[in-house]
């Protein structure tokens, strides 16, 4: 590395009266930057080949042998001895008369409106044509350049000139990435599902917008990953970008997925739970209308290390003036999960907490009951209802966007019946918080079959014994903690995993493991080796001897349940201590 900068030839020259020294081939926009020299543009991205489109980076050139002109800043390269100057009369005039003629085009981008205020411009006076676009062909260049969909392109000459799809219609060469609409300076481009649903928001963006993330916040490791199938380079093959700017060369697109194998002797299963999709709801509007999140977004919001730095806004940017909070959406529901998801309504405590202290706002909380079961929770609940929060017991029917009155323009309306004073309820909010389910993952059964455990009618893990033995399973050495044994909240997790290691610490302290005496056994003069018990053993003890043309049995993982006796139509196979002789011994004794 350091032999190729010392191969680099530099150029020297003077910006605004600064001294700059820079590799050939930069711009002065480059010389600008390393300065901290702002140069207004609305074309411009280090993602592709400057085009100079806006001109608003216009400035002036002085030559070493006298002369100059003005050039525009973002695609003229550097020479040796120039002086630059950004920020004259003659340009402020030039900006000043391009701000103009491009408000007059768009007169409603805020963009425009502010360079229009900082270049002293009042009235426009050209005629307004109310479009929306500017031309600038910064969302055409990135799609063909840096996606290399070319799903957008410029249409028409003149007055007619526009940016369009093939044909005006829906392209099958767009890949939905969201490329154009992030690096539009008007925020006009939005990109929506067949549905209409907005994948990109105007402002704020809740959810995952780029290919490149960190698995959740707080993170360990706290190492970002690419997610294959948003990245624009393994859609198109072009981009390749971040590899490109990644100094420690550290991102290889031709890496595999690997499987390692490890030998262990203990198992402890912590692979959490999934947050039910509140969209399947339709009448909450999820994904449907602006400002209905779900609560993990509402929480990544809050977050400090969020999108807005830990501020409560909007989509538009936006604080709200009232939130309502959701509980038991997707549980406590015949339609969708019937049990409770347990750490819903202190969570949205939480949430109404928070609101109160970051904000104005006027917070409503709809509750069917409201079960604050852990030491301290009730006082907790007691203390927001003295901050002024007012909760509603009923369950949301509706989310809806549809005015009655001129209150109710622009906000959220959330019908609902107030239980307590038995009447139906129209309130109109800003913002939505979504209490959705915590649900098993989709993987459980997979798991449950690989490692021989039971699942219950909700999908979570079973534990050995609900209070004897809550993180130990029917199989030996393989235990859960957190999430997956059903839902519960931090406290109960944290409680659960340390237990679970201990139980594993505890059998590798013993060094030999106790396995049961009432075990399944063969007599190999009987069996015949139709390998039917293979099949029907739920601990996978039992094996097939390919030497011997008999099944065996492996003492340390079965569980002396009988399955493969009772199956055996040879009676081949025997249960020790459950043999019929015993049995009938037993009964003799009981009469």
């Amino acid at each position: 590395m350091e032999e190729k900068e010392a191969s680099q030839v530099l150029v020297h020259l003077e910006v605004d009266g600064k001294s700059v020294s820079l590799a050939e081939g930069s711009t002065i926009l480059d010389a600008a930057k390393l300065l901290g020299v702002q140069i207004p543009t609305l074309c411009y991205t280090p993602l592709v080949e400057p085009y100079a489109a806006c001109r608003l980076c216009s400035v002036e050139v002085e030559y070493p042998r006298g002369g100059g002109k003005v050039v525009t800043a973002c695609n003229y390269q550097v020479w040796d001895g120039i002086k630059v100057r950004t920020d004259t009369d003659k340009i402020r005039r030039i900006r000043g008369m391009i701000v103009e003629m491009l408000l007059a085009r768009c007169p409603d981008i805020q963009v425009l409106k502010d360079l229009a205020e900082e270049y002293g411009i009042e009235k426009v006076r050209l005629e307004k044509q109310e479009e929306g676009c500017i031309l600038c062909g910064l969302c055409v260049r990135v799609c063909a350049e840096l996606v290399g969909a070319h799903a957008i392109s410029f249409a028409g000459r003149g007055l007619d000139r526009r940016v369009a799809t093939p044909y005006d219609k829906s392209s099958d060469a767009c890949i939905a990435c969201g490329a154009c609409a992030l690096v539009c300076p008007t925020k006009i481009i939005h990109v929506e599902d067949q549905e209409g649903r907005e994948i990109i928001h105007e402002e704020l963006s809740l959810g995952p917008s780029k290919a490149i993330t960190l698995p959740f916040m707080q993170a360990v490791p706290n190492i970002p990953y690419i997610d294959t199938e948003h990245c624009i380079h393994f859609q198109t093959g072009e981009c390749g970008y971040c590899a490109k700017i990644c100094d420690r060369d550290a991102i290889d697109y031709e890496l595999q997925e690997e499987t390692i194998e490890v030998d262990v002797g203990n198992i402890i299963m912590a692979t959490g739970f999934e947050l039910f999709d509140p969209s399947v709801m339709g009448q909450y509007g999820y994904g449907r209308l602006k400002n209905v999140v779900t609560s993990l977004e509402f929480e990544h919001l809050n977050c400090a290390a969020g999108p807005t730095g830990g501020r409560i806004l909007m989509t538009d940017g936006g604080e709200p003036s009232s939130v309502g909070i959701i509980h038991c959406v997707g549980s406590r529901d015949e339609n969708y999960y019937k049990y409770c998801s347990r750490v819903c309504c202190m969570y949205a405590l939480k949430y109404a907490h928070l609101i109160k202290e970051k904000t104005d706002a006027d917070v409503y909380s709809f509750y069917i009951d409201m079960r604050c079961f852990g030491k301290g929770y009730e006082e907790f609940y007691h203390r927001l209802l003295e901050e002024g929060v007012q909760f509603i017991r009923g369950r949301a029917a509706e989310i809806t966007d549809y005015a009655i009155d001129s209150d109710e323009e622009g906000k959220l309306i959330v019908l609902c019946e107030d239980t307590l004073i038995g009447a139906l309820r129209r309130i109109p909010l800003d913002m939505v918080v979504l209490c959705s389910a915590m649900k098993s993952n989709e993987d459980a059964k997979e798991l449950s079959r690989i490692f021989s455990c039971s699942l219950g009618s909700d999908g979570f893990f079973i534990e050995k014994h609900p209070k004897l033995a809550p993180v130990s399973t029917t199989s030996d050495g393989v235990f859960i903690a957190g999430g997956c044994q059903g839902p519960k909240d931090i406290p109960d997790t944290v409680a659960q995993g340390a237990a679970a290691a201990a139980e594993v610490l505890s059998l590798i302290d013993r060094k030999e493991v106790e396995v049961e005496a009432a075990i399944a056994v063969v007599d190999e003069d009987r069996c015949s080796g139709c390998k039917l018990c293979n099949t029907l053993c739920p601990y996978l003890a039992v094996k097939y001897d390919e030497e011997k043309g008999v099944s065996v049995v492996n003492e340390a993982l079965c569980k002396g349940c009988g399955t493969c006796a009772a199956g055996c139509p040879s009676n081949a196979i025997s249960a020790r201590h459950f043999e019929n002789r015993q049995i009938f011994a037993e009964i003799e004794g009981l009469l």
